[in-house]
């Protein structure tokens, strides 16, 4: 219910008035009821008994009832004290209802527009825009260039003529040392000892000589030189001395 709605069905019991509200309003403007003749006290009890049936409280309607409410107070103010009216303003009381029905008129103007705005509003919920700057930028100022030597523009010419080094890319580049180094290195350790483990002798060394040191592994596994072990995932590797190495070395009288 709009709030013209439940005003204009607001009705009214009074001694000098029975009827609804808007006609009441109506006819104090047209001055066929006088205005000093009708309890406004009732008139507000009887818009709060009224709101009392409603379950949700009509913010618009208490407004415009307010607003009405105060206007009808000041044109009963002025009525009833004439005496006084340098203080309460310079509008006669057929003045004050012109007023009235101004301000009226203008606050449902204003209303009728915030209807209209919240709908536009509802209706552009779902757009974007985009904030950037304008299409069309301003033409820069033009600057005039301050003068300069031949000589110093020549040479900032010289400087941007000549061409940029060559980007060098070999801190880049990976260096392995060779495989045969860790081939040569594990047959001077096996002919020491039968056994060895792979992570005790690789132990301080870079990532890429330890991937080296296995590759040198399998090469030595590969031509039957070393036996490899390990007792599970990433269990130690065991090393061992090739069977026919050992009986090669104890033939030729070399102690394992």
């Amino acid at each position: 219910m709009t709030a013209q709605t439940l005003v204009g069905a607001l009705d009214l019991d009074l001694d000098a008035f029975e009827g609804p509200f808007d006609l009441l309003l109506a006819l104090v403007l047209r001055e066929e009821i006088a205005l000093s003749e009708v309890d406004l006290a009732e008139v507000v009890v009887a818009f709060v008994s009224h709101l009392d049936g409603d379950e949700r409280l009509d913010l618009d309607a208490c407004g415009e009832f307010l607003v009405l409410i105060a206007a009808l107070l000041e044109l009963k103010a002025r009525s009833l004290f004439e005496s006084e009216g340098d203080e309460l303003g310079e509008l006669e009381p057929e003045e004050a209802a012109l007023e009235l029905a101004r301000r009226l008129a203008v606050y449902r103007q204003i209303k009728d527009a915030t209807g209209w705005l919240e709908e536009r509003l509802a209706e552009s919920a779902e757009r974007f825009f985009r904030l950037g700057p304008p299409a069309i930028s301003p033409l820069p100022q033009t600057v005039e260039p301050s003068p300069q030597r031949p000589d110093a523009l020549l040479r900032a010419l010289a400087v941007l003529a000549t061409e940029p080094p060559e980007l060098s890319t070999a801190h880049m580049a990976l260096r392995f040392p060779p495989v045969e180094l860790f081939v040569e290195r594990w047959r001077r350790l096996l002919s020491r000892r039968s056994r060895l483990d792979f992570d005790d002798e690789v132990a301080g060394l870079a990532r890429i000589e330890v991937a080296v040191a296995f590759l040198a592994l399998l090469e030595l596994r590969k031509q039957r030189e070393v036996e490899l072990s390990q007792a599970g995932p990433f269990a130690p590797i065991r090393i061992m001395r090739a069977v026919a190495e050992e009986r090669s070395a104890r033939s030729s009288g070399h102690s394992v």
